[in-house]
């Protein structure tokens, strides 16, 4: 009895480490390690008793981790302190931000699994139909976004790894690099289309697939881990299952990576050695695979019949951090949509007639949809945003303002470009003053609203107010117009390039020239741009 006193007495007293070793029973000896883990990692429980009665090692398993924090995986600071592993969906930006502590931590994959996107059954024939061999991509999908038949729902990127993984998946996409993210890929937002078909978010993928369940009306697609959606199907919440869609210009893969948080203790690093041999053995990775739905990261282990699909070219994680944090700043708070204003200012002077104006119609036509490339979808005109047209020649000619409903308000633009009435001049700096003027009563009712304007002209300033004016007129509007709103002037024609450059960069926009392409193809380079 006393032998047994002392021993339990033994076992208390080591359960108020950290990291403790304790008993089982009289003579056994196990070990209990504090994780840090994402909520996608709960659905392992069932097997976390298998670990500990077959290595002696337990998991106190905390799920509170954010997506890729960072800071909270430092050992000793923030919700990293206390914690001897940590156990995530995705470590990207931990690596990304801090590089010397990352390097330093022992990491092993434990399961795969790619973002891909789940539509309903009617949405995925609808896109199908659009589709050249019914393949789709991420661009298909931003197209479908974009025209509003595609309502998605993805998890906060900026809290989770899915929704990171998914914003990274579609933005490689729009660069169309076939490369990881670079700092020019992003210095132009090209994603607007997608994410105004964003119509619920969450700050976890629980909440998220919860709130989808609970709101049938809201969104008819989900962007998330190929687990999540298996799941989902498969767990009787829903009227008919989502069709899986793996985006055939690539996916990004999250590998759930282990991390050994601090190497200096011996005792943790034997731990820590036990868990992942136990968790890398095949039949493991097996009953993972069918927990949690999830591809094993042995090759020699037989995936299931639906998780058979090839995952095709696996998309690269950015390799700067100064990438990712200026995708997240673009993205913006998915909570907060406020769709864009766009003032195009058209010349109509006599020298646009012909074939410079079937150019521009065929980019407007393009920029509503005709442009089937991948660029063109993403680069199209989306549901909601507002678009100002100023016909001008020696003065204003005609100014009409749509919001983009559906393909009737998009009629309604093209026929006010196809409409005839040409000036006899040209104003440049009247019709970009003019342009000012719209702008800053938008700014003044809707400050959230973000404002730009598109400058096309094939001639020189010949009418009108001279740039000089235009500039003392510029200087003395609000602060926050000329802080909000830049000009982005196309060089077209005979145009004087200097001057709609220096306009540009009075304004912190920029000339885009199209004399060794096209307008269509100027139009979709702003359109990225501005």
């Amino acid at each position: 009895m006393r032998r047994g006193l002392r021993g339990l007495a033994l076992c208390l007293t080591l359960t108020l480490s950290v990291t403790v070793t304790g008993c089982t029973g009289e003579g056994d000896e196990k070990t209990t390690l504090r994780v840090l883990a994402g909520p996608d990692l709960a659905v392992l429980e069932p097997l976390l008793d298998e670990l500990r009665d077959e290595t002696g090692v337990e998991l106190d398993m905390d799920y509170r981790a954010d997506a890729d924090t960072g800071d909270d995986l430092v050992p000793g600071t923030g919700k990293g302190g206390g914690h001897d592993l940590a156990w995530l969906s995705t470590d990207r930006s931990f690596r990304l931000r801090h590089k010397d502590t990352a390097q330093r931590l022992l990491r092993t994959p434990t399961m795969l699994s790619p973002v891909v996107v789940g539509l309903r059954p009617d949405v995925a024939r609808e896109l199908r139909a659009k589709s050249p061999g019914g393949r789709l991509s991420w661009a298909d999908i931003a197209d479908g976004a974009a025209t509003g038949t595609v309502r998605f729902g993805m998890a906060d990127p900026r809290q989770t790894g899915s929704g990171l993984a998914a914003l990274v998946g579609v933005a490689t996409a729009a660069a169309g690099t076939g490369g990881a993210l670079r700092e020019d890929d992003v210095s132009c937002d090209r994603l607007r289309g997608f994410r105004s078909g964003q119509k619920l978010t969450a700050d976890s993928t629980r909440d998220l697939l919860d709130d989808f369940v609970d709101h049938p009306g809201t969104a008819n697609a989900l962007i998330t881990y190929e687990s999540d959606l298996l799941a989902l199907n498969s767990g009787g919440r829903l009227k008919e299952k989502l069709e899986i869609v793996r985006p055939e210009d690539g996916m990004v893969l999250a590998d759930f990576p282990l991390l050994l948080l601090d190497q200096d203790d011996p005792d943790r690093r034997a731990a820590y050695d036990k868990v992942v041999e136990w968790l890398q053995r095949d039949s493991v990775q097996e009953k993972i695979m069918r927990t949690a739905l999830r591809r094993p990261v042995s090759a020699s282990v037989r995936r299931d019949g639906q998780l058979r699909a090839p995952v095709g070219n696996a998309l690269y994680f950015p390799d700067q951090l100064a990438v990712v944090e200026r995708l997240l700043d673009d993205y913006g708070d998915p909570r907060r949509r406020v769709p864009d204003q766009v003032i195009f200012l058209l010349d109509f002077s006599g020298s646009m007639r012909g074939e410079r104006m079937a150019a521009l119609r065929e980019a407007f036509a393009d920029l509503s949809g005709a442009d089937s490339s991948a660029t063109g979808k993403f680069a199209r005109f989306y549901q909601g945003e507002r678009l100002t047209v100023v016909r001008f020649g020696g003065r204003v000619l005609e100014e009409r303002t749509v919001t983009v409903g559906g393909q009737k308000d998009l009629t309604t633009l093209a026929d006010l470009v196809a409409r005839g009435g040409y000036g006899d001049a040209t104003a440049v700096w009247t019709a970009l003053d003019h342009g000012y003027r719209t702008a800053s009563t938008v700014v003044a009712d809707d400050p959230e609203r973000a404002v730009s304007i598109v400058l096309m002209t094939d001639g020189e300033n010949n009418s009108g107010i001279a740039y000089e004016e235009f500039v003392r007129r510029y200087e003395a509007r609000a602060a926050e117009t000329r802080a909000a709103v830049h000009t982005y002037p196309v060089h077209f024609g005979e145009a004087d390039a200097g001057a709609l450059r220096r306009a540009a960069t009075k304004t912190g926009g920029r000339m885009v020239d199209a004399q060794g392409s096209s307008l269509s193809e100027a139009f979709k380079e702003i359109r990225g741009c501005r």
